[in-house]
């Protein structure tokens, strides 16, 4: 009912999932007879290729073994750093440095503007996989409309944390209890322009995260719980989304904590959604 091109077949205990995305589908099946069955009548009506077992998707590498599954993007941070000149540099121990400050720096010398453009767009996909550099990317690509030196600095930083962790990802056990939970903070005008606060989230399935954001927002807050509950409010909407689309799995979760790190608005994790 949430995802249209998701389908599930259920045939007694066994279970049979499809995801389409554009014209590559991904399917896979408790029983090796309901993949037979959904090979042999997709191929009876359109032309289709086996590529066999997943292992490569949109840049996403896919490693399966006997304890769960590896998503990461290891092949494509590669391909960025050869792109940008970036593999011979100094490792960096983070994304961005704790004290540091992004305005439009308005008497800064500019950098060429398609450059800038292309490297933030490529780390942007890689928060496909990569929790750890969406604050950074978020707040270099702010900078895109006139980009300056000082700009493209903090954004060549995060190439250099990412020659240190290439092979960082997303690790999902095969055994893992399924509850879910979310988690939510914000900056108290982290925006030194604007005084806006930028909204963090992330919701894990069992000890898996499924879900993450970090977003500006579009209004400023009053005061610290102010921001604090705009964020919470952000995470509880992916939570009511995430329940329905777990709902379309079989999953009935009744109630999922969610946790914040401010005392003014702990109280909401005493009242799970």
């Amino acid at each position: 009912m949430i995802d249209k091109t998701l389908f599930i077949k259920k045939a007694n205990s066994e279970i049979i999932l499809v995801q389409i995305y554009v014209d590559d589908i991904i399917f896979g099946a408790t029983k090796d007879i309901l993949s037979e069955e959904f090979v042999a009548a997709m191929q009876g009506e359109f032309e289709m290729s086996m590529m066999g077992e997943l292992s490569f998707f949109l840049g996403l590498q896919v490693k399966e073994s006997k304890d769960g599954i590896f998503l990461c993007q290891s092949k494509y941070c590669k391909e960025i750093l050869k792109k940008f000149e970036i593999e011979s540099c100094k490792e960096a121990s983070t994304p961005m440095p704790s004290s540091c400050y992004m305005d439009v720096d308005a008497a800064g010398k500019r950098v060429y503007q398609t450059k800038y453009r292309g490297l933030i767009g490529s780390l942007l996909y890689l928060t496909t996989s990569r929790l750890d550099l969406m604050f950074a990317v978020g707040l270099c690509s702010r900078y895109q409309v006139n980009p300056k030196e000082s700009h493209f600095k903090v954004a060549k930083r995060i190439l250099k944390y990412l020659k240190g962790t290439i092979n960082v990802g997303l690790w999902y056990p095969s055994y893992s209890p399924i509850h879910l939970i979310g988690y939510s903070d914000s900056d108290f005008a982290g925006c030194k322009l604007d005084r806006k606060s930028t909204n963090d989230t992330c919701h894990l399935l069992g000890s898996s995260l499924i879900s993450w954001h970090s977003k500006k927002k579009a209004c400023v807050a009053l005061s610290t719980a102010e921001a604090e509950y705009i964020a919470t409010g952000s995470c509880c909407a992916q939570i009511l989304w995430l329940k329905q689309k777990l709902a379309d799995f079989g999953l009935k979760i009744s109630k999922v904590p969610l946790l914040c790190d401010n005392t003014s608005v702990i109280n909401l994790t005493k009242n799970q959604i």
